[in-house]
C-alpha cells in the first residue's frame, strides 16, 4: 500500500501536467479540410507564398520550411519556384495572371501537385515577453486543372524563449500532416 503523501504528490503532478497541456493547446488554432487521396511519388512544386505581413521575406521563410518538410515526409520529387527573395516583393497570390504563370511553370516541370501558401502573421508580439506568433494558410493544388484539392489555415504562438521559425515550423508541420495524410 502506498503512503498517502506520495499519492497526493502524484495527483498534484498529474494535475499540473494536465494544466500545462491545456495551456499549450490554447496557443494554436487550426482549421483544415479533408485530406484528398494523393500520389506520394508524384512530382511536387512549392509555389511562391504571399506575404500579408509587415515582416520582410516571411513568405520566403515559410516556403523554405514547407519545402524541407515535404522532403522530410518522403514526398516524391519536390522543386521550388525559382526567383528567390526578389520574387516575394513581386508576387501577389491574388493576381490571377501571376497565378496562371506559376502554374504554367509547374506544368512545364510536369508536376502533379503544387503547394501554395500565404503568411498572415510572422512576428514577435510586442510586450515584456515578446512571444513568437505565426499564421499560415496552405493549399494543395492539382497542377493540371488548377483546382484546390485541400486547404488549411492556422495560427500559433509560442513562449518567450521559443524561436519564431520553430513556432512556424510546428504550425506548418501540423497543417501538412493533415493535408498529406491521404498520400499513398
Amino acid at each position: 500500500m502506498q503512503h498517502p503523501r506520495s499519492l497526493l504528490q502524484r495527483l498534484r503532478t498529474g494535475a499540473a501536467g494536465g494544466l500545462i497541456l491545456v495551456l499549450l493547446a490554447a496557443c494554436s488554432t487550426i482549421d483544415r479540410g479533408t485530406p484528398p487521396p494523393l500520389e506520394r511519388n508524384a512530382t511536387w512544386v512549392v509555389l511562391p507564398f504571399a506575404n500579408h505581413t509587415e515582416t520582410p521575406l516571411a513568405g520566403n521563410r515559410a516556403e523554405a520550411i514547407s519545402l524541407a518538410l515535404l522532403q522530410a515526409r518522403g514526398i516524391g520529387r519536390v522543386q521550388r519556384y525559382p526567383g528567390g527573395a526578389q520574387q516575394e516583393a513581386l508576387f501577389d497570390a491574388g493576381d490571377a495572371k501571376r497565378q496562371e504563370e506559376v502554374l504554367g511553370w509547374a506544368r512545364e516541370k510536369q508536376a502533379k501537385y503544387a503547394l501554395a501558401g500565404a503568411v498572415d502573421e510572422w512576428r514577435y508580439k510586442v510586450g515584456v515577453d515578446g512571444e513568437p506568433a505565426a499564421g499560415v494558410t496552405l493549399q494543395i493544388i492539382d497542377v493540371a486543372t488548377g483546382d484546390t484539392l485541400w486547404s488549411g489555415t492556422g495560427g500559433k504562438s509560442g513562449w518567450s524563449r521559443e524561436s519564431l521559425s520553430g513556432v512556424a515550423q510546428k504550425l506548418i508541420r501540423s497543417l501538412m500532416d493533415s493535408g498529406l495524410s491521404g498520400a499513398r
